[in-house]
């Protein structure tokens, strides 16, 4: 019974928490601030800039509602959205069956691959040329899924995983594996914020995969709002501007 209470209890507070946030018109927006070109820190002025950031911010006037966004630690994310800290979770996060267990997810907003990055002249263009290889990820990211499946088939000789895509490309650069899986968009922004030639990517090396903002399975009411924000952006043709603003030269 105490058990069956505090789950109880916990439901309701994180009703609680989110009806209060919405109430006082601001959206609490978690994102995980190191996967350029959808969501980064601007050097200068330490703003949250990104497609992500852009499209986030556009949903919240759509729905008159003030956008905090906080950055905090990828593997936090879905947990602090289960604890009720956060209204939505947006940070390139792609829809898979196991994630739509814990949360719900707004109609998708972006379409993406997977890609292969490693250094200039190592002869590995594609996931076979990872046999017996060290592949450097970025955890509990569908690269990281990716380069788990090769390993458990014997096609990779390990898996090395980090908390952001910096530290993962970083390892590709100092020897210590021998290639990333990530997503494609994210290796092309890495590779021209850093353009010495030490790296190159593959293309694309997977079936397409999507993103969508996550929302706490008991806000249903949000998430329908979300996909109507969607929707009207859109119709609008800012969707559009800001995908042209962010991709339009890729």
């Amino acid at each position: 019974m105490k058990k069956v209470s505090v789950l109880i209890l916990t439901a309701v507070l994180i009703l609680t928490a989110t009806s209060l946030a919405l109430g006082q018109g601001v959206l609490k927006v978690a994102t995980e601030a190191g996967f350029m070109p959808f969501e980064y820190v601007d050097a200068e002025t330490g703003a949250l800039l990104g497609f992500d950031m852009d499209l986030i911010r556009e949903i919240g006037n759509v729905l008159g509602l003030e956008v905090q966004i906080d950055n905090i630690a990828w593997d936090g994310l879905i947990p602090a959205l289960l604890n009720g800290n956060y209204d939505c979770l947006i940070a390139g996060i792609t829809i898979t069956p196991e994630r739509q267990e814990a949360v719900d997810f707004s109609d998708p907003y972006f379409e993406s691959v997977l890609t292969v990055v490693a250094k200039t002249g190592s002869g590995i263009s594609n996931l076979d040329d990872l046999a017996g290889k060290i592949v450097a990820v970025q955890i509990n990211t569908t690269g990281d899924f990716a380069a788990s499946d090769l390993f458990d088939a014997g096609d990779v000789k390990g898996v090395s995983r980090f908390d952001t895509v910096a530290d993962a490309m970083q390892a590709v650069i100092i020897g210590a594996a021998d290639a990333v899986v990530i997503d494609l968009p994210v290796a092309e922004a890495y590779l021209e914020a850093n353009p010495t030639g030490a790296l190159k990517h593959s293309g694309p090396v997977s079936d397409n995969e999507f993103y969508g903002i996550a929302v706490n399975k008991n806000n249903k009411e949000l998430l329908g709002q979300i996909n109507s924000a969607l929707a009207t952006l859109k119709a609008q043709g800012i969707y559009d501007a800001i995908y042209q603003k962010w991709f339009g030269g890729m």
